[in-house]
């Protein structure tokens, strides 16, 4: 057996090799990846209170299976000719013509991604042991962490767009779960209704993709809508493209559904890394690279893609600059870094180019968030950057894991950011055009800003005087929770160097994403020495405003209109608010309005109606003789007259 993508022998003609045997044996496990995680959350979620004392050992256990089986998956891929194995486990929806099978797919897009969530998801669970420590609901919380991890699984590892879609709302319910762990607090329970609503607005979309799918192609199964995509019109294509857009924008936070996901920071900081780093927000990137035979049938959704990720990459870095609060400033990075995402997988052939990004963006992005949780966990929760400074002596590893996890996301050279960045502004500069010089020049600039905002919060936490009141006693954390973040340090400074270099990811990926090159605008090394020389400009500046002076403990308050928009979120909340949510309240109350005077108007004015005209008529009814003797007369009379205005008539 070679456990290379590079090279892999085939089986003897019609007789497959033991390794092959092997490798069947492995896939044939494949749902135990999903199963063990779920069990831990049914046995946790049902067990109550029995199982507090085991149970986040239970999770942590469950999640540790999941990532040794997907390392074993990985392996025997390998061996596979096609490097594809699926799955079929039972049938899911036997309706007519809508014959559904609920099967497992791994190729190597699915592999990579059962490898990221599995592990950085293992080491977020061994983190939040020692984070969690003391909160008398942790059970819950490892339960929640399990489902999340489980319905990730199901959501990478279907075979159609309807699993895909089943673990894509599994990754919702959780993620409101988790977002809203410490409910009772007013403002952490609204983060999670947001985060719930607007996340269903892109939901909307992949939904009314599939029924497109079905009612033009007959199937919602990858395979059949890949075969069949060059069959599509472009209109119809494009559609399914755009709407497929919209779904990915509400689980990656792209713009204009991005929003939710710094006011996701209201969950415990685990949360935060597992959501912002490795899993839920890379979904959409995964949404798209799974699509991208449907995308290539249609240019102008390939580069409305485009055209969002730039734009969102702007906008995360501009506010991202404007914030105090340390998780919130890793949070608008997580917006601008999944927006280089974006940009890339656009660009024909750099699908395995964002994916690189992201895998690199999952070791360094989850290393940043546990380093910003040990700070929390060190100054009593408080999450203001000018309520910090000099924090490096006193939590040496978390500042040596913070930097490593700086350096990367700056592209500092050599580090994980370094390699996938570089090559997402080669790509689109080599498109060549307006189109090419657009993103790449912004893809440029935004680096810039990076190194900017990320140096301010490097100094402004870890470096100069202290800031922090006599109450607060900064200490390191414990060892349950540097461990991991060493190990994520340990990747944010490597792994670019491995899946380039050693272990090319772009080749092991081409099978799936394909793989297309292309003319240099620009040399990889004059691309290279002008990144970095912007980087490290937005550095110097950064140095020039945070270290050089004093950081004062209250903000200063803001003279430009940017920095004004920039605290207000550009006024996206202001707008979204507005637009939507004002209008839809009004809505709502014009229509309980009209149900409660109209239409129950309607039905009780005729119920009192009746029961009047009842009422009055029942008087007829008085058990008086000489009553019933005058009516019978009355009635006479009228029969009389009648008989005769008839006569006459006549």
């Amino acid at each position: 057996m070679t456990p290379s993508w590079l090279a892999t022998e085939a089986p003897v003609e019609g007789l497959p090799t033991g390794d092959y045997l092997a490798a069947a044996g492995t896939h044939s496990l494949l749902w135990l990846l999903i199963a063990l995680p779920l069990v831990g959350a049914a046995v946790l979620l049902l067990g109550g209170r029995r199982t507090d004392a085991f149970g986040p050992y239970l999770a942590i256990a469950a999640c540790g299976g999941s990532f040794l089986l997907a390392v074993a998956s990985f392996v025997a891929l390998l061996d596979l000719e096609e490097r594809t194995a699926q799955l079929e486990l039972f049938s899911w929806v036997p309706v007519g013509e809508l014959q559904v099978d609920f099967g497992l797919l791994l190729d190597p897009l699915s592999a990579t991604f059962t490898l990221l969530i599995t592990g950085v998801g293992f080491l977020i669970h061994v983190y939040s042991l020692g984070y969690m420590a003391h909160d008398p609901r942790r059970r819950l919380f490892f339960a929640y962490l399990n489902l999340f991890v489980a319905a990730m699984l199901v959501l990478v590892l279907g075979d159609s767009y309807l699993a895909l879609f089943l673990g894509w709302e599994g990754v919702g319910l959780a993620s409101y779960l988790l977002i809203s762990f410490w409910f009772y607090v007013p403002a952490y329970a609204t983060a999670a209704k947001k985060a719930f609503i607007m996340n269903r607005v892109g939901d909307v979309g992949l939904l009314i993709a599939m029924f497109l799918m079905f009612a033009t192609l007959g199937t919602t199964q990858f395979s059949g809508v890949f075969a069949e995509a060059e069959l599509l019109t472009a209109g119809t294509a494009t559609a399914l493209g755009l709407l497929l857009l919209l779904g990915a924008c509400g689980k990656s936070g792209q713009f204009p559904l991005h929003t939710w996901l710094p006011d996701a920071m209201a969950g415990p900081t685990p949360v935060s890394a597992l959501i912002h780093a490795a899993t839920m927000v890379t979904a959409g990137v995964y949404l798209i690279a799974r699509s991208l035979p449907l995308y290539e049938v249609s240019e102008t959704a390939r580069l409305v893609v485009g055209i969002i990720g730039a734009i969102t990459l702007v906008i995360g870095a501009v506010i991202g600059c404007a914030y105090d609060d340390i998780k919130k400033v890793l949070a608008y990075s997580t917006v601008s870094q999944i927006g280089y995402m974006f940009l890339a997988v656009a660009i024909p052939g750099a699908g395995a180019v964002a994916i690189l990004h992201l895998l690199t963006h999952g070791f360094f992005k989850a290393c940043m968030f546990l380093s910003a949780g040990s700070v929390m966990h060190g100054m009593g929760d408080q999450v203001d950057m000018r309520r910090f400074g000099g924090l490096w002596r006193q939590m040496p590893v978390t500042f040596a894991c913070m930097s490593a996890g700086y350096l990367a996301i700056i592209g500092f050279p050599l580090f994980a950011g370094f390699y996938s960045k570089d090559l997402i502004i080669e790509h689109a500069l080599d498109q060549g055009g307006v189109r090419g010089w657009v993103f790449g020049l912004v893809a440029i600039a935004i680096a810039g800003v990076t190194a900017f905002y990320m140096t301010r919060m490097m100094i402004m936490t870890f470096l100069g005087e202290k800031r922090w009141t006599e109450d607060v006693h900064p200490h390191e954390s414990p060892a349950v929770m540097t461990v991991p973040m060493i190990i994520l340090a340990v990747g944010s400074v490597i792994s670019g160097f491995v899946l380039v270099h050693v272990a090319p990811l772009q080749e092991f990926l081409a099978p799936v994403l394909g793989s297309e090159e292309s003319e240099h605008v620009l040399p990889p090394v004059v691309v290279t020495i002008i990144v970095t020389l912007v980087s490290l400009a937005g550095a110097l500046v950064a140095y020039a405003m945070y270290y050089r002076k004093p950081v004062p403990v209250t903000a200063p308050v803001a003279v430009t209109a940017l920095t004004v928009a920039a605290r207000r979120n550009l006024y996206f909340d202001a707008l979204n608010e507005n637009l939507l949510m004002r209008p839809g309240q009004y809505l709502t109350r014009a229509l309980v309005f009209a149900d409660y005077r109209a239409i129950d108007g309607a039905v009780l004015g005729l119920a009192a109606g009746i029961g009047g005209s009842s009422g009055r008529l029942r008087r007829v009814q008085n058990g008086f003789v000489r009553s019933y003797a005058l009516s019978m007369f009355g009635g006479a009379l009228l029969v009389v007259g009648a008989l005769l205005l008839v006569r006459v008539g006549a």
